[in-house]
């Protein structure tokens, strides 16, 4: 059992009642119409959630890993749309701009990412880019004093309500993966615009679309890292964005689990409570299993990382397992339902379709079997 501080405890009651009483009530109507949920991501700015590991020099709240993991799971158990909004800010767009950033571009961009003035966006994917992230065939053509971006960024989280983007672009084709770099591109630049929002089967409400960039000028001085550092800057954030979607993961599951235990504790059949017949107490026991095990590793890797350790194989493993755990506790939470269980009343439905996308974005599951197998067997 680990020990939390009362730090922690304290984030955990904020955030589960924040979940509660600012996000649960529209939840089910920001799905059905796939609606931004503007005034709610703009809540959770105001209650410190999108800049909780940056520096307080920056308008962060200095947490640690572990306490963003805690406050990630008590959102994704609500709202797995708002929860990915809040992961991608946090995780992707302000924890690299705080690690490899110049001290010019974290006041300029960091800061106001971090205390809720401005929403992040992480532009990594392409349309012949996913797994293989290397592949990319955006262009940055180097200029004089600036850099031209061309190209066309898919998949994007926060796409068309960011106003900040870190976009990775090919600088240098003949290099291949050493000839990527990244830049922070804000919004209103000339040549960015945004497409359609993405009609998915789950986290509807979060908007996901392509970036299209058509001789987008950049300064020099927003190109983070080195030349050609832009790839290893890409891997390197992602191996800590895993924890936030293991996180996310975590959540959805458990929030399924809650509403199945509780549901099965209420609905008779046969003239007894459901939980009494063995195939239900033996789903949820299954299902509470599997939620433990996914806690215990989501918690190590974020512990991992505070203490400075290595989070790459940990990551990983926290991402696979609790994903995979999230389709499983959710399948079972709306078989658990019933009829019930395949309307959107009763909620599970949604975190169903919303635990897909953990097995497959920032990373699939079988790129997180890569990484691990790797590691184990050199």
């Amino acid at each position: 059992m680990i020990d939390f501080s009362e730090e922690q405890r304290m984030i955990r009651k904020v955030a589960r009642e924040f979940a509660e009483k600012e996000l649960l009530p529209g939840v089910i109507e920001r799905d059905k119409h796939a609606r931004y949920p503007k005034t709610e991501i703009n809540k959770m700015h105001d209650m410190g959630f999108m800049g909780m590991t940056v520096d307080p020099a920056y308008g962060g709240g200095g947490m640690d890993t572990l306490s963003y993991v805690i406050a990630m799971e008590e959102i994704s158990k609500v709202d797995a749309s708002c929860a990915v909004a809040m992961s991608v800010n946090n995780s992707l767009v302000c924890w690299g701009l705080q690690k490899y950033g110049t001290d010019e571009q974290k006041e300029k961009f960091l800061r106001p990412l971090a205390s809720g003035k401005k929403l992040g966006a992480f532009c990594l994917s392409e349309p012949e880019a996913g797994s293989d992230a290397s592949h990319q065939h955006t262009i940055a053509e180097e200029k004089e004093d600036h850099y031209l971006l061309s190209g066309t960024k898919n998949w994007i989280t926060n796409g068309k309500n960011a106003d900040i983007y870190l976009i990775m672009a090919q600088t240098h084709p003949e290099k291949g993966s050493h000839g990527i770099n990244v830049f922070i591109v804000e919004a209103d630049t000339d040549g960015l615009t945004t497409g359609e929002k993405e009609d998915k089967m789950g986290i509807r409400a979060s908007d996901t679309c392509s970036v299209m960039l058509d001789q987008v000028v950049v300064p020099k001085e927003n190109r983070i890292g080195e030349d050609g550092f832009g790839f290893a800057f890409a891997m390197k954030t992602l191996e800590g964005g895993r924890i936030g979607i293991a996180a996310q993961a975590l959540g959805i599951a458990s929030g399924a689990y809650e509403r199945a235990l509780k549901y099965a504790q209420e609905r008779e059949a046969f003239g007894v409570p459901i939980y009494k017949h063995q195939d239900v107490s033996f789903k949820l026991a299954d299902m509470a299993t599997e939620l433990e095990a996914s806690r215990l590793l989501v918690y190590h890797a974020a512990m991992d990382k505070d203490a400075g350790r290595s989070y790459t194989v940990s990551g990983s493993m926290a991402k696979l397992y609790a994903a995979e755990a999230a389709m499983k506790i959710t399948t079972e939470a709306v078989q658990i339902h019933g009829g019930y269980g395949y309307v959107r009343e009763y909620h599970v439905e949604r975190m169903m379709r919303d635990a897909k996308i953990t097995q497959i974005y920032e990373g699939t599951s079988e790129i997180q079997k890569i990484v691990i197998s790797r590691s184990i067997l050199k």
